[in-house]
């Protein structure tokens, strides 16, 4: 007897909202088949991915060797985490149909599990040459622009995707994704508030009006539907990491820290989670565990130079003046137009030895910047080891408080590291009378003032 088809849909729906599955599939089946993809269908709903492939082993060769079914078992790797394996499945269908579309949509989501958007798109494409009306592609497409910030381009696959299905929920959502982006908060809170009504089981439209609200300033409705999102979608990373940012925004910081350990647990690399937990632990003086979350973002992304400028402070607050050198070294290996991370690197260097150890450096650095900068004469400084009476001229003379403020910085720094204390106490102090605190010096020249007993100003 024949598998009727809402029970192809059935097992669908699970994964419809993650991975391309096949959208009309049918097949022939005996009772024990039908009774087995039953049971895949609930396992899927549960996200008990394993045991839901596990089953298609019980599965009669007759059955399991019909490419419907096969594109099942082949989404499901998918959800699994084993695009390569799904890919080799849903491949093998296209040598012998080149236009299976629900094949072909598998290969994107494949594709989009392993980062190779270019691949993904290419699938689309063809999936769209074959059937310019299928939502799932045109829907996909369209969040390929978004993180694109193609605006114009998603806006486009998304409306083409509504005016077929109105109620297409993938669409909905983007489209009101497009309208936030565009600053249009009303447009985008009727799609979303409509794509909730209509789907009462999805987080992703409430984890998405959370952000909308959040980013009108509207934290604590922000926090009302991240918690409800939670409930629906508990082993959400994102819905963990967003919550935790409205709670740090409500100044709930140690419950943010909480969320945060929750998202880590969840995705234990999660880089955005790892950025957010180690500036909260350094805001609460956690350095210990800062330190950690730093060393962990500077090895899994050593191009994100604001990790190896934290792990330099934290280092130069526990004295280890060499690590702190190469720490901040990293960060200007990463950005060598931001001269500070070369002056905390010489400054730290210094006091690791010599004042005269980081010449060289210094050197090769004064090539590049402007020579007419305020960074060109207090990197001259260093390198020299004289001229600090034109150094403080020059800051003296400095419009850019923020650039006076850190002259007078370097120059404390230039001063302690030559041993002469009381003349650096008075440039710290001037740096604290500024009150420049969007500064990262600001930061380094408060602790320092502590740790010298003179911060009463």
């Amino acid at each position: 007897m024949g598998i009727k088809h809402w029970y192809i849909k059935f097992l669908l729906i699970g994964l419809s909202v993650f991975l391309a599955l096949p959208a009309s599939a049918q097949t022939t089946a005996d009772g024990a088949a039908q009774a087995i993809l039953a049971e895949v269908s609930r396992l899927m709903a549960r996200r008990e991915y394993p045991a839901a492939l596990n089953l298609f082993d019980t599965i009669s060769p007759s059955v399991i060797q019909t490419p419907e079914v096969q594109l099942l078992r082949a989404s499901l790797l998918n959800s699994n985490g084993r695009p390569a394996d799904a890919r080799a499945i849903a491949a093998g269908i296209i040598s012998h149909d080149s236009n299976n579309v629900d094949a072909l949509l598998v290969l994107a989501s494949s594709a989009a599990l392993e980062n190779k958007e270019r691949d993904q798109r290419n699938y689309l494409d063809r999936v769209i040459r074959i059937d310019p009306n299928n939502l799932k592609a045109l829907s996909d497409l369209g969040y390929i622009a978004l993180r694109a910030q193609s605006l114009r381009t998603a806006a486009g696959h998304f409306d083409k995707a509504l005016s077929i299905n109105a109620d297409y929920r993938e669409a909905l959502v983007g489209r009101a994704i497009v309208y936030r982006y565009a600053r249009d908060p009303k447009r985008s809170e009727q799609l979303l508030n409509r794509a909730i009504r209509q789907n009462p089981d999805w987080a992703m439209p409430l984890n998405e009006r959370a952000r909308l609200y959040k980013g009108t300033g509207f934290p604590e409705e922000a926090l009302k539907d991240l918690d409800a999102a939670k409930r629906l979608d508990p082993d959400s990373y994102w819905i963990s990491v967003d919550r935790a940012g409205t709670l740090f925004d409500l100044n709930r910081k140690r419950e943010a820290l909480e969320e945060l350990d929750r998202a880590l647990t969840l995705d234990p690399e999660g880089f955005l989670a790892l950025v957010y937990r180690a500036g909260i632990r350094d805001e609460l003086g956690d350095f210990d565990g800062a330190e950690r979350d730093y060393t962990t973002i500077t090895r899994i992304r050593p191009d994100y130079y604001f990790a190896a400028e934290g792990l330099g402070i934290i280092k130069m607050r526990k004295h280890d003046y060499t690590a702190a050198r190469d720490a901040f070294l990293a960060a200007y290996r990463q950005a060598p137009k931001e001269y500070r991370y070369a002056l905390l690197a010489a400054y730290n260097w210094m006091k690791a030895g010599k004042p005269a150890d980081p010449k060289q450096f210094l050197a090769n650095v004064l090539r590049t910047a402007p020579r007419n900068s305020s960074d060109w004469q207090i990197l001259r400084l260093y390198h020299d080891l004289s001229g600090d009476v034109d150094a403080a001229a020059r800051a003296e003379q400095e419009q850019n408080l923020d650039a006076k403020s850190q002259m007078l910085f370097y120059l404390a720094c230039y001063y302690d590291a030559r041993g002469n204390r009381n003349i650096a106490n008075n440039y710290f102090l001037q740096v604290k009378d500024m009150n420049r605190m969007g500064i990262i010096e600001w930061k380094i020249n408060e602790w320092m003032l502590d740790e010298r007993g003179i911060n009463i100003r």
